[in-house]
């Protein structure tokens, strides 16, 4: 079967053909359908669950996809042959990923029954970035009618985060690049534009609300801007970002709540989303399509944080 993998930590990735993996003892083996790009994919590259779980070489890449299962090992009684599947493909040992024809994942993995109102294309583009908007939105405890800064919004995390608050009626912030940013931000649902090209977003912010917001999801600053951002907040307001920049001591400090935030994936989690899609409330943004030839460059314009929406392989 074709695959994405690397030979070592911090190789290129390469399309291999690759043994089709057998089923085995509580996991199924799954014929995926598409595949999700997300940042996690070139920092496991790097080696970043290094240490921490075991992993197997050659090494295929990839956590979000969606398929159908086609065969199912001993003891597995949650699925059957023929379901549609998506979620998260992450497992030990690390190099199983989602970025081949053929995937083999245990039953107990984050992954549930595929939205019935998605095409393969866009339950592969929920799972991480879905579950991370999402529970970053339940720990900000935000409210109707309070002020949400999206920082980083036309990205996969940002544009999940822009809707859901908008359901939930919060006001959202979302900063963008150019007008077809702006437009599409405002079709997600964001009441306010940003255009970080016109001035410093901080200073944007403060000149349109001085009295201060009261919540920001930051996907992108640095320390010093994250640090910097803190200051937008009302008393009692709350800031996470998603690049482990945060001090969460300084945060304390100045009375607020929130910091490095890490996405803890679960089969309910991915439920929730699906209901939601199923619903007919949310847009999933698959931004572009590309086949597993083109992911060794996909993976390069993602560490450059070139990304708009979402990017999707078509598999099969």
């Amino acid at each position: 079967m074709k695959a994405v993998a690397i030979e070592k930590f911090k190789a290129q990735p390469q399309v291999m053909d690759l043994p089709k993996p057998a089923a085995r003892k509580g996991a199924l083996v799954v014929k995926m359908l598409a595949a999700g790009l997300n940042p996690f994919d070139w920092k496991m590259i790097d080696g970043i669950l290094d240490g921490q779980m075991k992993h197997q070489f050659p090494m295929i890449i990839g956590v979000d996809g969606c398929g159908i299962v086609e065969e199912v090992g001993e003891g597995v009684t949650r699925f059957k042959k023929g379901d549609k599947v998506y979620g998260q493909f992450i497992h030990s040992p690390i190099g199983e990923g989602s970025f081949a024809e053929y995937v083999v994942v245990p039953e107990k993995a984050s992954i549930t029954f595929a939205p019935q109102k998605a095409d393969p294309a866009q339950a592969a583009a929920v799972p991480t970035s879905g579950m991370t908007a999402e529970q970053l939105l339940d720990k900000l405890h935000l409210h109707k009618g309070d002020l949400l800064l999206v920082y980083g919004a036309t990205g996969g995390v940002g544009s999940y985060a822009v809707q859901l608050a908008a359901l939930q009626g919060i006001k959202v912030i979302a900063t963008v690049s150019d007008g077809a940013g702006a437009r599409r931000m405002k079709s997600l649902g964001a009441a306010v534009t940003i255009n970080y090209e016109d001035a410093p977003i901080f200073e944007q912010v403060r000149q349109l609300y001085p009295d201060g917001i009261h919540g920001i999801i930051d996907l992108v600053s640095h320390a010093a801007g994250f640090s910097k951002n803190l200051d937008l907040l009302k008393p009692g307001g709350g800031a996470y970002t998603t690049v482990f920049v945060a001090d969460e001591q300084e945060i304390k400090d100045k009375g607020l709540h929130g910091g490095n935030f890490e996405t803890e994936s679960s089969p309910e989690a991915l439920d929730k989303l699906a209901q939601i899609i199923d619903s007919g409330e949310l847009v999933v943004p698959v931004e572009t399509k590309i086949t597993l030839e083109q992911v060794p460059e996909a993976i390069i314009q993602s560490r450059h944080g070139r990304g708009k929406g979402k990017t999707v392989i078509m598999i099969s």
